[in-house]
């Protein structure tokens, strides 16, 4: 349980770093845009408002799918034991373990390392609704 726990975490450090990342993207765009108001004139000013806000659109994209992520993480609860595999499991597989949560890819818990994917990823959608003793077909692999 401990070790759902960590990995939670992990994924919301993560969330949380891009979030803080984004916002100092965003704050970068505001000032930029704010100078190039006061200092250019003519079409090199219309071509650097235009390229920024391509910029912002492209920030804000990436916003929008970092707060989707942030949402998935509040569905899980970190406490919780299943049986069988769903968001927010853990998985130890005789090939690689995995956290079924978000994509931020290889974490470590103690000595072990484990891979936060998606449900949407092909390996999580083999994996949900498994059972332990389970086996899987993975690109010609046996779990």
């Amino acid at each position: 349980m401990i070790v759902k726990q960590q990995l939670y975490k992990q994924c919301l450090d993560f969330v949380e770093n891009r979030l803080k990342t984004i916002q100092n993207g965003i704050l970068e765009i505001q000032e930029s845009l704010t100078s190039e108001t006061k200092s250019s004139a003519g079409d090199k000013h219309e071509t650097g408002r235009a390229m920024l806000q391509l910029e912002r659109e492209k920030i804000g994209q990436q916003l929008a799918e970092t707060q989707k992520l942030k949402e998935v993480l509040s569905k899980i609860d970190a406490a919780k034991v299943s049986e069988s595999v769903l968001l927010g499991g853990v998985v130890y597989t005789t090939k690689s373990n995995y956290f079924i949560a978000i994509s931020a890819g290889e974490l470590q818990v103690e000595k072990d390392n484990f891979y936060a994917i998606s449900v949407n990823t092909p390996i999580a959608q083999l994996l949900m609704g498994k059972k332990e003793g389970d086996s899987i077909n993975f690109r010609g692999t046996n779990f």
